[in-house]
Protein backbone atom coordinates (compact mmCIF):
# COMPACT_ATOMS: atom_id res chain seq x y z
CA UNK A 1 0.00 0.00 0.00
CA UNK A 2 1.15 3.47 -1.25
CA UNK A 3 2.06 5.69 1.99
CA UNK A 4 -0.19 8.90 2.13
CA UNK A 5 2.88 10.54 3.98
CA UNK A 6 5.59 10.58 2.25
CA UNK A 7 8.79 9.60 4.44
CA UNK A 8 10.90 13.12 4.31
CA UNK A 9 11.27 15.20 7.32
CA UNK A 10 11.26 19.11 7.86
CA UNK A 11 13.23 20.75 10.34
CA UNK A 12 13.35 24.48 10.70
CA UNK A 13 16.28 26.05 12.58
CA UNK A 14 18.11 29.81 12.88
CA UNK A 15 15.17 32.25 12.62
CA UNK A 16 17.30 34.43 14.65
CA UNK A 17 20.90 35.27 14.70
CA UNK A 18 23.43 32.53 15.38
CA UNK A 19 25.77 33.66 18.11
CA UNK A 20 26.51 29.92 19.37
CA UNK A 21 27.81 27.19 18.29
CA UNK A 22 25.36 24.58 16.66
CA UNK A 23 24.49 22.24 20.23
CA UNK A 24 24.99 19.01 20.86
CA UNK A 25 21.01 18.61 21.52
CA UNK A 26 20.59 19.31 17.84
CA UNK A 27 22.70 17.33 16.11
CA UNK A 28 21.61 14.44 17.84
CA UNK A 29 18.07 15.30 17.14
CA UNK A 30 19.08 15.47 13.36
CA UNK A 31 21.29 11.92 13.69
CA UNK A 32 18.54 10.18 15.52
CA UNK A 33 16.26 10.71 13.01
CA UNK A 34 18.53 9.80 10.05
CA UNK A 35 19.35 6.53 11.95
CA UNK A 36 15.78 5.61 13.93
CA UNK A 37 13.30 6.44 10.68
CA UNK A 38 15.95 6.22 7.71
CA UNK A 39 13.92 8.98 5.65
CA UNK A 40 13.82 9.39 2.19
CA UNK A 41 15.50 13.00 3.08
CA UNK A 42 15.55 15.79 5.69
CA UNK A 43 14.98 19.24 4.71
CA UNK A 44 16.47 21.78 7.17
CA UNK A 45 14.90 25.11 7.01
CA UNK A 46 17.02 28.12 8.05
CA UNK A 47 17.14 31.77 7.97
CA UNK A 48 21.03 32.35 9.21
CA UNK A 49 22.74 29.11 8.82
CA UNK A 50 24.40 27.27 12.06
CA UNK A 51 27.95 26.81 12.54
CA UNK A 52 30.45 24.94 14.77
CA UNK A 53 31.58 21.49 14.70
CA UNK A 54 28.69 19.63 15.31
CA UNK A 55 27.27 21.66 12.44
CA UNK A 56 29.88 20.52 10.25
CA UNK A 57 29.09 16.74 11.28
CA UNK A 58 25.85 16.58 10.05
CA UNK A 59 24.66 18.92 7.51
CA UNK A 60 26.40 16.97 4.41
CA UNK A 61 23.25 14.71 5.48
CA UNK A 62 20.37 17.24 5.17
CA UNK A 63 18.98 19.16 2.67
CA UNK A 64 19.54 22.60 3.07
CA UNK A 65 16.95 25.41 2.47
CA UNK A 66 17.53 29.18 2.83
CA UNK A 67 13.98 30.84 3.52
CA UNK A 68 12.41 33.99 3.96
CA UNK A 69 10.90 35.09 7.44
CA UNK A 70 7.69 35.24 7.45
CA UNK A 71 6.41 38.71 6.76
CA UNK A 72 3.17 38.46 9.09
CA UNK A 73 5.29 37.79 12.25
CA UNK A 74 7.82 40.74 11.27
CA UNK A 75 5.23 42.88 11.07
CA UNK A 76 3.09 42.06 13.98
CA UNK A 77 2.45 44.35 16.76
CA UNK A 78 3.05 42.21 20.14
CA UNK A 79 1.89 43.87 22.94
CA UNK A 80 4.77 43.38 25.13
CA UNK A 81 8.30 42.98 24.98
CA UNK A 82 8.03 39.66 26.85
CA UNK A 83 5.97 37.78 24.05
CA UNK A 84 7.85 39.26 21.34
CA UNK A 85 11.04 37.19 22.58
CA UNK A 86 9.63 34.12 21.29
CA UNK A 87 8.88 35.47 17.98
CA UNK A 88 11.07 33.24 16.25
CA UNK A 89 9.22 29.97 17.65
CA UNK A 90 6.25 31.69 16.07
CA UNK A 91 8.05 32.12 12.77
CA UNK A 92 8.48 28.32 13.21
CA UNK A 93 4.80 27.62 13.81
CA UNK A 94 3.55 29.30 10.53
CA UNK A 95 6.94 27.43 8.39
CA UNK A 96 5.87 24.25 9.32
CA UNK A 97 2.70 24.26 8.10
CA UNK A 98 2.95 25.99 5.05
CA UNK A 99 6.17 23.35 4.31
CA UNK A 100 4.32 20.24 5.48
CA UNK A 101 1.25 21.23 3.11
CA UNK A 102 3.60 21.67 0.31
CA UNK A 103 5.11 19.01 0.31
CA UNK A 104 3.76 16.25 2.77
CA UNK A 105 6.01 14.37 5.11
CA UNK A 106 6.63 14.59 8.76
CA UNK A 107 7.36 17.99 11.13
CA UNK A 108 9.87 17.76 14.18
CA UNK A 109 11.26 20.55 16.71
CA UNK A 110 15.09 20.16 16.70
CA UNK A 111 14.91 19.52 20.22
CA UNK A 112 13.33 16.04 19.64
CA UNK A 113 14.95 12.44 20.19
CA UNK A 114 13.73 9.71 18.24
CA UNK A 115 14.13 6.11 20.02
CA UNK A 116 11.45 4.54 18.23
CA UNK A 117 10.72 4.32 14.12
CA UNK A 118 7.46 5.95 13.35
CA UNK A 119 4.84 3.06 13.13
CA UNK A 120 3.92 2.26 9.32
CA UNK A 121 0.38 2.71 10.15
CA UNK A 122 0.86 6.55 10.31
CA UNK A 123 1.87 7.52 7.53
CA UNK A 124 -1.43 5.62 6.11
CA UNK A 125 -3.53 8.51 7.46
CA UNK A 126 -3.78 12.11 6.14
CA UNK A 127 -2.87 14.04 9.03
CA UNK A 128 -1.17 13.00 12.50
CA UNK A 129 -0.75 15.04 16.03
CA UNK A 130 -0.60 14.01 19.66
CA UNK A 131 -1.92 15.24 22.63
CA UNK A 132 -0.49 16.65 25.17
CA UNK A 133 -2.30 17.14 29.24
CA UNK A 134 -4.18 20.36 29.01
CA UNK A 135 -2.50 23.62 29.01
CA UNK A 136 -3.39 27.36 30.52
CA UNK A 137 -5.12 29.32 28.01
CA UNK A 138 -3.00 32.76 28.66
CA UNK A 139 -6.39 34.89 27.14
CA UNK A 140 -9.44 33.01 29.45
CA UNK A 141 -7.25 31.81 32.28
CA UNK A 142 -8.75 27.72 32.00
CA UNK A 143 -6.95 25.14 30.88
CA UNK A 144 -7.77 23.60 28.38
CA UNK A 145 -7.46 20.51 25.77
CA UNK A 146 -4.14 21.11 23.31
CA UNK A 147 -2.52 19.09 20.28
CA UNK A 148 0.94 19.69 20.81
CA UNK A 149 2.32 21.13 17.36
CA UNK A 150 6.18 19.82 17.81
CA UNK A 151 5.97 16.64 16.05
CA UNK A 152 3.17 16.91 12.54
CA UNK A 153 2.50 14.49 10.36
CA UNK A 154 0.51 15.37 6.96
CA UNK A 155 -0.26 14.32 3.67
CA UNK A 156 0.59 17.44 1.13
CA UNK A 157 -2.28 19.49 0.98
CA UNK A 158 -4.08 17.51 3.57
CA UNK A 159 -7.87 18.41 4.65
CA UNK A 160 -6.79 19.59 8.34
CA UNK A 161 -3.65 21.32 7.27
CA UNK A 162 -5.35 23.49 4.60
CA UNK A 163 -8.10 24.63 7.30
CA UNK A 164 -5.64 24.94 10.11
CA UNK A 165 -3.36 27.41 7.39
CA UNK A 166 -6.20 29.54 6.96
CA UNK A 167 -7.56 30.40 10.32
CA UNK A 168 -3.59 30.66 12.06
CA UNK A 169 -3.85 34.07 11.07
CA UNK A 170 -7.05 34.87 12.90
CA UNK A 171 -6.00 33.08 16.06
CA UNK A 172 -2.92 34.63 16.20
CA UNK A 173 -2.38 36.88 19.14
CA UNK A 174 0.96 36.96 20.13
CA UNK A 175 0.54 34.16 23.19
CA UNK A 176 2.47 30.70 22.68
CA UNK A 177 -0.23 28.34 22.13
CA UNK A 178 -3.80 29.52 21.03
CA UNK A 179 -2.50 29.45 17.12
CA UNK A 180 -0.68 26.24 17.28
CA UNK A 181 -2.10 23.76 20.07
CA UNK A 182 -4.92 25.32 20.97
CA UNK A 183 -6.71 26.06 17.34
CA UNK A 184 -5.49 22.45 16.25
CA UNK A 185 -7.60 21.11 19.20
CA UNK A 186 -10.62 22.89 18.11
CA UNK A 187 -10.16 22.28 14.12
CA UNK A 188 -10.29 18.49 15.55
CA UNK A 189 -13.36 18.53 17.37
CA UNK A 190 -15.29 20.37 14.52
CA UNK A 191 -13.95 17.92 11.65
CA UNK A 192 -12.74 14.46 13.78
CA UNK A 193 -12.32 12.54 10.47
CA UNK A 194 -9.59 14.85 8.69
CA UNK A 195 -7.00 13.81 11.49
CA UNK A 196 -5.36 11.03 13.63
CA UNK A 197 -4.81 11.58 17.09
CA UNK A 198 -1.76 10.16 18.85
CA UNK A 199 -1.98 9.49 22.73
CA UNK A 200 0.26 11.44 25.15
CA UNK A 201 2.68 8.46 25.67
CA UNK A 202 3.96 8.43 21.58
CA UNK A 203 5.48 12.08 21.34
CA UNK A 204 4.93 13.35 24.70
CA UNK A 205 5.47 10.98 27.73
CA UNK A 206 7.46 13.11 29.43
CA UNK A 207 5.85 16.45 29.74
CA UNK A 208 6.69 20.38 30.85
CA UNK A 209 6.59 20.06 34.16
CA UNK A 210 8.95 19.42 37.07
CA UNK A 211 8.64 16.00 36.81
CA UNK A 212 8.48 15.27 33.21
CA UNK A 213 12.14 17.43 33.12
CA UNK A 214 13.19 15.13 35.90
CA UNK A 215 12.64 11.80 34.69
CA UNK A 216 14.23 13.22 31.01
CA UNK A 217 17.52 14.62 32.69
CA UNK A 218 17.49 13.36 36.20
CA UNK A 219 15.79 9.96 36.22
CA UNK A 220 15.71 6.68 34.45
CA UNK A 221 12.86 5.90 32.74
CA UNK A 222 13.32 2.27 31.88
CA UNK A 223 9.78 2.01 29.76
CA UNK A 224 10.50 3.50 26.67
CA UNK A 225 7.72 0.68 24.75
CA UNK A 226 4.83 3.42 22.61
CA UNK A 227 6.88 5.98 22.93
CA UNK A 228 8.51 7.07 19.48
CA UNK A 229 9.76 10.27 20.50
CA UNK A 230 11.35 12.36 23.12
CA UNK A 231 10.64 16.10 23.58
CA UNK A 232 12.65 18.07 25.47
CA UNK A 233 10.93 21.89 25.74
CA UNK A 234 14.27 22.99 25.67
CA UNK A 235 12.56 27.10 25.93
CA UNK A 236 12.04 25.91 29.58
CA UNK A 237 15.21 25.54 30.52
CA UNK A 238 17.76 26.35 27.89
CA UNK A 239 18.90 29.06 29.79
CA UNK A 240 21.49 28.87 32.77
CA UNK A 241 19.91 31.46 34.29
CA UNK A 242 16.07 29.90 34.40
CA UNK A 243 15.31 27.84 37.50
CA UNK A 244 11.73 27.63 37.58
CA UNK A 245 11.37 24.18 36.18
CA UNK A 246 14.71 22.43 36.48
CA UNK A 247 18.24 23.32 37.26
CA UNK A 248 19.28 21.87 34.36
CA UNK A 249 20.80 23.44 31.56
CA UNK A 250 21.99 23.32 28.09
CA UNK A 251 25.34 24.06 29.62
CA UNK A 252 25.08 20.68 30.75
CA UNK A 253 23.92 18.79 27.83
CA UNK A 254 27.71 17.87 26.93
CA UNK A 255 29.25 14.06 25.26
CA UNK A 256 30.53 13.67 29.16
CA UNK A 257 27.13 14.13 30.41
CA UNK A 258 25.28 10.88 27.95
CA UNK A 259 28.44 9.25 28.89
CA UNK A 260 28.59 8.99 32.07
CA UNK A 261 24.88 9.86 32.85
CA UNK A 262 22.34 7.25 33.94
CA UNK A 263 18.98 9.80 32.63
CA UNK A 264 16.27 8.72 30.33
CA UNK A 265 17.52 11.52 27.97
CA UNK A 266 21.38 10.21 28.46
CA UNK A 267 20.80 6.74 28.08
CA UNK A 268 18.87 7.01 24.62
CA UNK A 269 21.16 9.15 23.43
CA UNK A 270 24.41 7.62 23.96
CA UNK A 271 24.17 5.55 20.71
CA UNK A 272 23.62 9.11 18.19
CA UNK A 273 26.74 10.03 19.42
CA UNK A 274 29.52 10.97 17.18
CA UNK A 275 31.66 7.65 16.31
CA UNK A 276 34.87 9.60 16.59
CA UNK A 277 35.45 12.46 18.94
CA UNK A 278 35.84 15.74 17.78
CA UNK A 279 39.51 17.35 16.78
CA UNK A 280 40.78 18.90 19.64
CA UNK A 281 41.34 22.59 17.96
CA UNK A 282 37.43 22.41 16.74
CA UNK A 283 37.13 22.37 20.75
CA UNK A 284 38.87 25.42 21.52
CA UNK A 285 36.52 28.73 21.06
CA UNK A 286 38.54 31.95 19.10
CA UNK A 287 38.57 35.24 21.04
CA UNK A 288 35.39 36.47 18.46
CA UNK A 289 33.68 33.69 19.31
CA UNK A 290 34.65 34.43 23.47
CA UNK A 291 33.34 37.85 22.95
CA UNK A 292 30.25 37.50 21.83
CA UNK A 293 29.43 34.41 24.37
CA UNK A 294 30.13 36.81 26.87
CA UNK A 295 27.78 39.49 25.56
CA UNK A 296 25.10 36.72 24.69
CA UNK A 297 25.63 35.43 28.48
CA UNK A 298 24.70 38.95 30.08
CA UNK A 299 22.09 39.96 27.74
CA UNK A 300 20.70 36.03 28.24
CA UNK A 301 21.25 36.93 32.06
CA UNK A 302 19.29 40.14 31.33
CA UNK A 303 16.57 38.88 29.48
CA UNK A 304 15.63 35.96 32.00
CA UNK A 305 15.55 38.34 34.82
CA UNK A 306 13.06 40.70 32.98
CA UNK A 307 11.13 37.64 32.51
CA UNK A 308 11.31 35.97 35.76
CA UNK A 309 9.98 39.40 37.17
CA UNK A 310 7.20 39.21 34.84
CA UNK A 311 6.28 36.30 35.61
CA UNK A 312 6.44 37.06 39.34
CA UNK A 313 4.41 40.24 39.15
CA UNK A 314 1.74 37.95 36.30
CA UNK A 315 0.86 35.68 39.10
CA UNK A 316 0.30 38.44 42.01
CA UNK A 317 -1.79 40.43 39.25
CA UNK A 318 -3.91 37.46 38.81
CA UNK A 319 -4.54 36.33 42.13
CA UNK A 320 -4.81 39.88 42.98
CA UNK A 321 -6.31 41.51 40.17
CA UNK A 322 -7.87 45.04 41.72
Amino acid sequence: MNNKIPKIFHFVFGLKKQTRRFHLVFYLCLESCLQINQPDAIYFYYHYEPFGPYWDLIKDKLTLVKVDLVDFIKQYDYYNNYKKQFNYAHQSDFMRLDKLLEHGGVYADIDTLFVNPIPDHLYQQSFVLGQENDILDEITKEFRPSLCNALIMSEPGAKFGRRWQQEIHNAFDGTWSRHSTLLPYQISQEDPSSIHIEPVQSFYKHLWTEEGMSDIFERNDPDLDGVISIHLWSHLWWSRYRRDITNFHQGLLTEAYILNTESTYALAARQFLPALHLPARSLYKSLSEILIETRTNFWEFIKELKSALFRLFYSIYRRNPS
